[in-house]
């Protein structure tokens, strides 16, 4: 049974154009307070600021993994004037960390039956999926309500092993993404380089693709100078401090920021970085700053709350995102809200991001010597550097707005229309590096 507790619609929307609002459904298997990456900041984003514009909005998510039906059943809510219906896991015992697949098929086997259930009494005008842990019950649902299925691909498989699929799971995962890409009536990517990348991997024209950025939240940034000092001492007393802050993962390029601290440091005496952030690569990383004989120089502080990480932003003197991959990249935009001089590799939707020289300093994925020159240069020139962010910042109302990602996503969703049921056949998995052929 599900535990209801929602008044629908919620009496607060209110249509901002002559169009009728639309009934959307969305599936994502993060959603806060159940946060893996990029993604979750994404999906709530964009489903408050799609209710806000009147429309109504069902988001199909999880639980936290590990959880089951008797500690956290089924839930049906609205939070934010969004619906949540977060699914209790099965009973089989399946880990996301050992059994991917299984315990995806598991997740997806909950959704649809909890879409089953919704059908009943509502039925979306289309459905939204995201990401490819998502297929399997987006495809059921969206064919057993007659409904167009837009999907989102914030990153690939190939992406996030530099192109090569030596292993089963990466193969499996490849091919379910290749399945969503292929059969949704409508698809949408986050940079022009992820619409480039996808349309390569997944046998696609670029213009079958619509490319609409992430966008940044309307916040309070501001931090008390009291606050900002504190974490400033604690940090870095007597010389420059440097930020990284995201997921933990070998794509992330963390790795290389540790390579170039000890020229940094040699240019710049008692530079020290934080690395907030947690994930798979932390105690790779840890061990290198003990190799490095660094371990006096950075600070691994863990995911922070919001308010530590904005006095931090405020705190650097630079912030540093050395990524090897980035399908779009909304920790710049969160340092650009900052105003925090901002250095960052050209990989992927960054270099859509950071206009080198004026919004701030770049560098190529893997340049360890690049980010030791971008670095210098920030620390050597404060004034320009605050010029920098000052014009980082200066870009997100117009550019980065989500009531217009919103608004632009909407037109995506009226414009698509529903195929019929389709069979697809298994695609080809690229035997050597998938990006080279």
């Amino acid at each position: 049974m599900l535990a209801q507790k929602w008044d629908w619609p919620p009496p607060s929307s209110q249509p901002v154009s002559n169009l009728a609002p639309m009934r959307v459904l969305m599936l994502s298997w993060e959603y806060p307070p159940v946060v893996v990456g990029g993604l979750a900041r994404h999906v709530h984003a964009l489903a408050r600021h799609l209710v806000r514009g009147g429309h109504e909005v069902v988001v199909l998510c999880r639980h936290a993994a590990g959880t089951d039906a008797e500690t956290h059943p089924t839930t049906d809510e609205v939070v934010d004037g969004v619906r949540l219906v977060r699914v209790a896991e099965d009973p089989l015992h399946v880990t996301f960390e050992r059994d991917l697949v299984a315990w995806t098929l598991s997740m997806g086997h909950a959704m649809i039956r909890a879409g089953t259930e919704l059908f009943r009494t509502w039925r979306p005008e289309v459905v939204h999926a995201h990401d490819w842990l998502v297929t399997q019950p987006a495809i059921a649902l969206a064919e057993a309500a007659g409904a167009p299925l837009v999907g989102t691909i914030h990153a690939t498989e190939a992406g996030r092993h530099s192109g090569w699929l030596s292993h089963p799971l990466n193969q499996q995962i490849h091919s379910v993404e290749w399945w969503l890409a292929n059969r949704v009536d409508a698809l949408i990517t986050c940079s022009e380089a992820m619409r480039r990348e996808v349309a390569h991997l997944f046998d696609l024209s670029d213009d079958a693709i619509t490319v609409i950025h992430n966008g940044i939240e309307e916040r309070d940034w501001q931090i008390g100078r009291d606050h900002v000092a504190r974490v400033r001492a604690a940090h870095s007393p007597n010389g420059p401090l440097l930020l990284f802050f995201g997921r933990l993962e070998w794509e992330k390029g963390v790795q290389d920021l540790l390579d170039a601290l000890p020229e940094i440091r040699r240019r710049h005496p008692g530079t020290r970085l934080v690395v907030a952030g947690a994930g798979r690569h932390r105690d790779e990383l840890v061990a290198q700053t003990v190799r490095l004989t660094l371990d006096d120089a950075v600070d691994f502080v863990g995911h922070l709350p919001d308010a530590e990480l904005r006095a931090l932003l405020a705190a650097a003197d630079a912030v540093v995102l050395p990524s090897r991959y980035e399908p779009f990249g909304i920790v710049a935009l969160e340092a650009a809200a900052a105003q925090a001089p901002l250095v960052a590799s050209t990989a992927g939707g960054l270099a859509e991001l950071v206009v080198d020289g004026e919004t701030g300093l770049a560098f190529s994925p893997g340049d360890v010597a690049g980010i030791v020159r971008a670095v210098d240069v920030v620390l050597a020139d404060a004034a320009a550097a605050s010029r920098r962010a000052d014009a980082a910042r200066s870009r997100l109302a117009a550019d980065f707005d989500w009531a217009r990602i919103a608004e632009e996503t909407v037109n995506v969703y009226r414009r698509a229309k529903p195929a019929p049921p389709q069979a697809l056949g298994r695609p080809k998995i690229a035997t050597g590096n998938a990006f080279e052929l």
